[in-house]
């Protein structure tokens, strides 16, 4: 009796203590679920935040944002006027510097602190802000250009017309221009200033005289050329067309404004250079303050380095990689920025020689 007592009692024991075990297996795994749905509900909510914060830094209406950040605005607008009204190009540069400066600092801390809430939050305004700066800009000058403030912007029919027929091959598709009859047509376009403000939503920052097309074709010679940011790919096609060896590459980013053909391979300027290790780059445009530029200079391959943009360093490229590479020459080519239409832009084009 007393044997089976103790079986009993030991037994009893040894069953609760399972249950405990189980119970506390059960509260342990309830407790790592809740640990790895909290930790994912963290994560859900930063990658939400970061899209969140993204998405209102790039969105294009510049009005929502406005109504949005509407003390933002204000204080944007006011510093803006104050540029401004000094009239000098170089006070605006310096004023696109200082704001793309701050930006800079701001996108780095927040990759530092891994995108954390309060850093998120300090720094959403300076980020805004830069956006807000580009897109009013942006808006001033094509109001300065047109003559007006408000309402749409159009060309008259004999303009419109004579504008076709001198730049492009048939709709949007630019063409080689002949410089000889740019020079004497454009003069006579009384509304040849609203050009650029209406093509350029299409990703059309330039047009490209024949001249220039032969100036380059003569400074790539039979060597393999690269374009990176080529946006629909018209400066490599004119290129091909005098019997260069160029391919055209784009990341496809501007796909909501620019139809790219099926010779603009989709493929980042990066990741381009690093697979077709190319002799001569071409970039027509780059943005300004760009995070790709920099890496033409790291290429081994790369022998020349050609950049058609604005005289004016806010406008376009990254002067900050220009000045801080060391392994190549940097000369201003006067005559191929002639080539460079409309004249109006003061574009220039930069051309890096390895040393």
């Amino acid at each position: 009796m007393v044997a089976v007592a103790l079986f009993v009692q030991r037994g009893t024991r040894d069953t609760a203590n399972a249950s405990l075990d189980g119970l506390m297996t059960k509260s342990k795994s309830k407790l790592e679920l809740k640990t790895k749905l909290k930790l994912k509900s963290k994560l859900k909510s930063k990658l939400k935040s970061k899209l969140e914060l993204k998405t209102s830094v790039d969105r294009d209406d510049f009005e929502s944002l406005c109504e949005r950040y509407p003390a933002l605005w204000k204080e944007t607008s006011d510093e803006l006027l104050a540029v401004l009204s000094k009239q000098s190009a170089e006070a605006v540069a310096e004023h696109m510097q200082r704001i793309r400066t701050d930006t800079a600092v701001w996108t780095n801390r927040l990759r530092r602190s891994s995108n954390n809430p309060r850093t998120r939050e300090a720094a959403a305004p300076h980020l805004l802000k830069e956006r807000l700066t580009f897109l009013a800009l942006e808006r001033y000058y094509c109001a300065v250009a047109a003559r007006q403030a408000t309402g749409k912007v159009r060309f008259g029919l004999l303009n419109g017309l004579i504008a076709q027929r001198l730049l492009f091959k048939r709709g949007f598709e630019r063409k080689p221009v002949s410089l000889r009859w740019f020079r004497f047509w454009w003069p006579l376009l009384p509304q040849r200033r609203i050009l650029m403000p209406l093509v350029q939503p299409r990703g059309i920052y330039c047009f490209y005289s024949r001249e220039l097309v032969h100036g380059l074709a003569g400074l790539i010679r039979s060597r393999s050329c690269l374009e990176i940011a080529a946006g629909d790919g018209t400066l490599s096609r004119f290129l091909s067309q005098v019997g260069c060896n160029v391919r055209a590459t784009d990341d496809h980013s501007w796909e909501r404004h620019i139809r790219y053909p099926e010779d603009v391979e989709r493929i980042d300027a990066r990741t381009a250079l690093a697979q077709f290790n190319p002799a001569v780059v071409i970039c027509s445009w780059p943005p300004p303050g760009n995070n790709f530029e920099c890496h033409v200079f790291l290429t081994n391959s790369v022998e020349t380095y050609v950049v058609i943009g604005s005289r004016y360093r806010f406008a376009s490229g990254d002067w900050k990689a220009y000045e801080a590479q060391e392994g190549f020459t940097l000369a201003f080519d006067e005559e191929l920025a002639r080539g460079v239409l409309p004249p109006e832009l003061d574009s220039a084009v930069l051309v890096f020689h390895r040393k």
